[in-house]
């Protein structure tokens, strides 16, 4: 990877941060299709009864004997969902902030050395490769957590919008720093 993919992939992955910051905190995108608690006391009460340790749980429980037939049964006539459950958990902001910045850098450094193994010339096709990158990245999973665990709607297109403009900004760099096509210096 050259110097000037690395850079296009160092300044496009603080353009996501940047970005999915604002969407985050200053935007409604970060909070579309969360709902909060109410009477959230005796709920928290219960799980802290009922759960012995942190995890991803699913409800309700598969039947015995791993039954599909009850199980949908179950769905179908009462409550469902997925909860991702700490009884403690330390919630450092810096860390947390840390591991985000680095998941955008490495996306935006992948997608630009993409870019410079490509031929696309024009600096519409080079942000077409962002854009189409981009749609890959905000489909992967949110489009699976709406189908099977079903995340809301608003929550998961909100949430696809935001990973996609980030590579939207990203690609704006990369495109405007002539990353592939024909002159790009292959290594």
């Amino acid at each position: 990877m050259n110097k000037r993919v690395l850079l296009a992939g160092i300044l496009g992955g603080v353009a996501m941060f940047i970005w999915t910051s604002i969407a985050h905190m200053l935007l409604p995108l970060g909070q579309t299709g969360v709902r909060q608690i109410d009477k959230e006391d005796a709920l928290l009460s219960t799980m802290q009864s009922t759960l012995s340790q942190p995890g991803f749980y699913l409800f309700p429980k598969m039947p015995p004997g791993n039954d599909q037939a009850a199980y949908l049964a179950k769905v179908a006539n009462g409550p469902s969902g997925l909860m991702v459950y700490h009884p403690r958990r330390e919630y450092a902001i810096g860390r947390l902030l840390g591991v985000e910045f680095a998941t955008e850098l490495i996306q935006a450094l992948i997608a630009a050395w993409l870019l410079s193994m490509t031929m696309v010339a024009t600096f519409t096709g080079r942000l077409g490769v962002y854009a189409l990158a981009g749609v890959i990245a905000a489909v992967a999973t949110n489009v699976s957590y709406w189908n099977w665990y079903g995340f809301p709607s608003a929550y998961t297109f909100a949430y696809m919008f935001t990973a996609w403009l980030g590579y939207i900004w990203a690609g704006l760099i990369a495109a405007a720093m002539k990353i592939g096509g024909p002159r790009e210096t292959r290594s």
